[in-house]
């Protein structure tokens, strides 16, 4: 069965799946509707979550997947209930986490004397001009 979902940074090195986080478990929403997950997406982004392409993935896949990583899986059946995001979300995605790691791997003490000598102000721009790019 082909099912949809959420992806962000699709087909690149730093692609993660949107999951919803409940208690301490992360849940993937499988849409059978490509509608209904591009609705879904556009909520997201409009609670300022980077823009999520939504991809055909075969179901099977995507469960292998969940047990593989732990991850909890609900089909949302076409037209059966309007989904809506969650209005709590996590501060920094798993796949954010990832990168912050592989370039702290690779020069951490350079990135933390970086860190310091950057002001408040010149942080609150440059994020302003990274959330520009999105």
């Amino acid at each position: 069965m082909r099912i949809f979902v959420l992806l962000f940074n699709a087909g690149t090195d730093n692609e993660g799946v949107h999951t919803i986080q409940e208690d301490d478990r992360n849940k993937i929403l499988m849409f059978e509707s490509k509608d209904d997950a591009t609705r879904f997406a556009l909520q997201l982004e409009a609670q300022d979550f980077p823009t999520a392409s939504v991809e055909e993935i075969d179901a099977e896949e995507i469960k292998e997947f969940c047990q593989s990583a732990g991850y909890e899986w609900e089909l949302i059946i076409e037209n059966e209930a309007l989904v809506i995001p969650p209005e709590r979300n996590v501060e920094e995605t798993n796949w954010q986490e990832d990168r912050g790691k592989k370039e702290n791997d690779l020069d951490s003490a350079t990135s933390h004397k970086a860190e310091e000598e950057i002001s408040g102000t010149e942080l609150d721009n440059i994020r302003r001009q990274l959330e520009g790019l999105l």
